[in-house]
Protein backbone atom coordinates (compact mmCIF):
# COMPACT_ATOMS: atom_id res chain seq x y z
CA UNK A 1 0.00 0.00 0.00
CA UNK A 2 1.27 3.43 -0.71
CA UNK A 3 2.37 5.79 1.56
CA UNK A 4 0.56 9.21 1.66
CA UNK A 5 2.23 12.10 1.54
CA UNK A 6 1.74 15.09 3.38
CA UNK A 7 3.83 18.00 3.23
CA UNK A 8 4.52 21.07 5.46
CA UNK A 9 1.95 22.85 3.38
CA UNK A 10 -0.66 20.46 3.94
CA UNK A 11 -0.17 20.29 7.77
CA UNK A 12 -0.59 23.81 7.50
CA UNK A 13 -3.64 24.15 5.40
CA UNK A 14 -5.14 21.21 7.85
CA UNK A 15 -4.23 22.65 11.29
CA UNK A 16 -5.97 25.80 9.75
CA UNK A 17 -9.04 23.81 9.07
CA UNK A 18 -8.65 25.15 5.48
CA UNK A 19 -10.49 22.85 2.76
CA UNK A 20 -7.84 21.53 0.15
CA UNK A 21 -7.87 18.96 -2.61
CA UNK A 22 -4.29 17.70 -2.87
CA UNK A 23 -3.59 16.36 -6.51
CA UNK A 24 -0.61 14.07 -6.71
CA UNK A 25 1.25 14.21 -10.65
CA UNK A 26 3.59 11.71 -12.59
CA UNK A 27 6.96 13.00 -11.89
CA UNK A 28 11.08 12.16 -11.94
CA UNK A 29 13.29 13.65 -9.76
CA UNK A 30 13.49 16.78 -12.11
CA UNK A 31 10.73 19.91 -12.25
CA UNK A 32 8.77 19.89 -14.86
CA UNK A 33 6.95 23.28 -16.34
CA UNK A 34 4.03 24.66 -14.71
CA UNK A 35 1.61 23.99 -18.30
CA UNK A 36 2.64 20.53 -17.92
CA UNK A 37 1.58 19.96 -14.73
CA UNK A 38 -1.95 21.78 -15.60
CA UNK A 39 -2.17 19.29 -18.49
CA UNK A 40 -1.43 15.85 -15.94
CA UNK A 41 -3.68 17.15 -13.99
CA UNK A 42 -6.47 17.78 -16.59
CA UNK A 43 -6.71 21.37 -14.90
CA UNK A 44 -7.90 24.78 -16.74
CA UNK A 45 -3.95 26.59 -16.79
CA UNK A 46 -5.49 29.83 -16.17
CA UNK A 47 -5.89 28.20 -12.42
CA UNK A 48 -2.83 26.66 -11.88
CA UNK A 49 0.15 28.93 -10.84
CA UNK A 50 3.63 28.86 -10.17
CA UNK A 51 5.41 30.59 -7.17
CA UNK A 52 8.59 32.70 -8.83
CA UNK A 53 11.19 34.33 -6.33
CA UNK A 54 13.15 37.49 -7.10
CA UNK A 55 15.69 39.44 -4.89
CA UNK A 56 14.63 43.52 -4.56
CA UNK A 57 17.06 46.35 -5.24
CA UNK A 58 16.87 46.68 -1.65
CA UNK A 59 18.18 43.18 -1.10
CA UNK A 60 14.80 41.69 0.06
CA UNK A 61 13.05 38.74 -1.70
CA UNK A 62 9.90 39.20 -3.13
CA UNK A 63 7.71 36.17 -3.89
CA UNK A 64 5.19 36.40 -7.25
CA UNK A 65 2.47 34.35 -7.97
CA UNK A 66 1.07 34.44 -11.71
CA UNK A 67 -0.49 31.78 -13.98
CA UNK A 68 1.79 28.95 -15.20
CA UNK A 69 0.92 30.52 -19.00
CA UNK A 70 2.20 33.84 -18.05
CA UNK A 71 5.74 35.52 -17.63
CA UNK A 72 6.65 38.07 -14.68
CA UNK A 73 6.51 41.68 -15.56
CA UNK A 74 9.78 42.85 -13.54
CA UNK A 75 8.95 46.35 -13.59
CA UNK A 76 5.32 45.89 -12.54
CA UNK A 77 6.84 43.38 -10.12
CA UNK A 78 9.08 46.41 -8.42
CA UNK A 79 6.13 48.92 -8.51
CA UNK A 80 3.56 46.36 -6.70
CA UNK A 81 6.41 45.83 -3.74
CA UNK A 82 7.39 49.43 -3.61
CA UNK A 83 11.10 48.61 -5.37
CA UNK A 84 13.33 50.34 -7.95
CA UNK A 85 13.86 47.10 -9.10
CA UNK A 86 13.52 42.86 -8.53
CA UNK A 87 15.76 40.14 -10.28
CA UNK A 88 14.24 36.86 -10.39
CA UNK A 89 16.64 34.94 -7.83
CA UNK A 90 19.65 32.11 -9.55
CA UNK A 91 18.49 28.39 -9.43
CA UNK A 92 21.19 27.70 -6.98
CA UNK A 93 19.58 30.24 -4.42
CA UNK A 94 16.16 28.95 -4.35
CA UNK A 95 17.14 25.93 -1.46
CA UNK A 96 18.63 28.51 0.48
CA UNK A 97 16.10 31.17 0.53
CA UNK A 98 12.92 29.04 0.36
CA UNK A 99 13.63 25.97 1.73
CA UNK A 100 12.21 24.45 -1.74
CA UNK A 101 13.68 23.08 -4.86
CA UNK A 102 13.15 24.15 -8.38
CA UNK A 103 9.54 23.05 -9.40
CA UNK A 104 8.29 22.33 -5.62
CA UNK A 105 8.19 26.09 -4.22
CA UNK A 106 4.83 27.17 -2.74
CA UNK A 107 3.81 30.25 -1.72
CA UNK A 108 3.47 29.09 2.16
CA UNK A 109 5.50 27.70 4.16
CA UNK A 110 8.97 29.05 2.69
CA UNK A 111 11.76 29.41 6.00
CA UNK A 112 10.74 32.97 6.07
CA UNK A 113 8.20 34.90 5.46
CA UNK A 114 8.46 36.94 2.27
CA UNK A 115 6.10 39.80 1.10
CA UNK A 116 3.97 37.98 -1.23
CA UNK A 117 1.67 39.28 -4.51
CA UNK A 118 -0.42 37.26 -7.01
CA UNK A 119 -1.56 38.05 -10.22
CA UNK A 120 -5.27 39.80 -9.86
CA UNK A 121 -7.18 36.70 -11.63
CA UNK A 122 -6.17 35.08 -8.29
CA UNK A 123 -9.03 37.28 -6.95
CA UNK A 124 -11.38 36.55 -10.13
CA UNK A 125 -11.38 32.87 -9.68
CA UNK A 126 -13.39 29.94 -7.67
CA UNK A 127 -10.24 27.77 -7.13
CA UNK A 128 -6.38 28.02 -7.60
CA UNK A 129 -3.93 25.32 -7.31
CA UNK A 130 -0.40 26.02 -6.63
CA UNK A 131 2.79 23.56 -5.40
CA UNK A 132 2.16 21.49 -2.26
CA UNK A 133 6.30 21.88 -1.50
CA UNK A 134 7.03 19.00 -3.21
CA UNK A 135 7.91 18.53 -6.66
CA UNK A 136 4.85 16.16 -7.96
CA UNK A 137 2.08 17.61 -5.42
CA UNK A 138 -0.01 20.66 -6.02
CA UNK A 139 -2.76 21.80 -3.59
CA UNK A 140 -6.07 23.05 -4.65
CA UNK A 141 -8.11 25.76 -2.81
CA UNK A 142 -9.74 29.16 -2.85
CA UNK A 143 -7.66 31.98 -3.44
CA UNK A 144 -9.18 33.69 -0.05
CA UNK A 145 -8.07 30.99 1.99
CA UNK A 146 -4.00 31.22 -0.25
CA UNK A 147 -3.78 34.98 0.26
CA UNK A 148 -5.01 35.13 3.66
CA UNK A 149 -2.44 32.80 4.60
CA UNK A 150 0.40 33.85 3.02
CA UNK A 151 -0.57 37.29 3.28
CA UNK A 152 -0.51 38.04 0.00
CA UNK A 153 -2.15 40.92 -1.96
CA UNK A 154 -2.92 41.06 -5.86
CA UNK A 155 -1.97 43.09 -8.31
CA UNK A 156 -0.87 43.08 -12.43
CA UNK A 157 2.38 41.92 -12.47
CA UNK A 158 2.33 39.88 -15.76
CA UNK A 159 3.46 40.52 -19.11
CA UNK A 160 0.58 41.95 -21.72
CA UNK A 161 0.25 39.49 -24.50
CA UNK A 162 1.99 40.43 -28.11
CA UNK A 163 4.16 43.09 -26.22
Amino acid sequence: MKKEIKTNVMRLLEREGVDYIAHEYPHGKEAVDGVTVASLLGQDPACVFKTLVTKGHSGGYFVFVVPVEKELDLKKCARSVGEKSVEMIHVRDITKVTGYVRGGCSPLCMKKPYPTVFHESAGSIDRIIVSAGKIGYQIDLAPGDLLRLSNGTLADIIKQEGI
